[in-house]
């Protein structure tokens, strides 16, 4: 059943974040919450209430909703190649959690990304060039670090651009800035595993 204003209102950032974490393990135990979507989409019909967002990539593999087992109304969500965050989408946060109550942002990144791998690889095309320009700083702040040899890197990169987007997200939006120091909201990082289903909490 969808949030209502009260029950939203009621929810704490904490207990925002452990409901995505219980939906995920629902997930992986395939017992998925029972749902009726006919209800749902009318209790939605008249407004919303999701009590978090997350801000995904646009790989198919990962389907959000699905993989934290929420239903309609229950969660904003963004989605864009390599999870990365511009005004558009800081502004589309903004209106979740200012205006519409959310009380979580979760940034979710996944292993085997192809844009950290075109990143990676330097990749040009058309407007893509100037989304994996966006990670490809982080990648030179990985291999630093960790070798490009090493069968790990590509993860370890995605990894390191979900720090990166939240640290954005904190520098370029006083907006949200200002609710996660007032407790209002949580910002947090996660990593979804492609080949288990698994979401692991940064």
């Amino acid at each position: 059943m969808p949030h209502t204003a009260e029950s939203q209102a009621a929810l704490s950032p904490t207990a925002a974040v452990q409901a995505l974490k219980d939906g995920n393990r629902r997930f992986l135990d395939r017992a998925s919450a029972p749902r009726d979507p006919e209800s749902d989409i009318q209790v939605t019909s008249t407004g919303q209430h999701p009590y978090a967002v997350v801000l995904g990539c646009i790989d198919s593999r990962v389907p959000v909703e699905t993989v934290f087992d929420q239903g309609i109304g229950d969660i904003f969500t963004a989605r864009v190649a390599g999870n990365v965050v511009n005004e558009d989408l800081l502004g589309s946060m903004e209106f979740a959690c200012k205006l519409a109550g959310s009380k979580a942002i979760v940034v979710l990144g996944h292993t085997s990304c192809g844009a950290v791998k075109g990143a990676i690889g330097k990749a040009r095309l058309g407007n893509l060039t100037h989304l994996v320009q966006k990670i490809e700083p982080i990648v030179d702040q990985v291999r630093a670090e960790v070798s490009d040899e090493d069968a790990g890197f590509t993860d370890a990169v995605a990894e390191a651009n979900v720090a990166a987007t939240l640290a954005a997200i904190r520098s370029d939006s006083p907006v949200l800035a200002e609710l996660e120091t007032e407790g209002t909201i949580a910002l947090v990082g996660a990593m979804y595993d492609v080949s288990s289903g698994e979401v692991r909490w940064l």
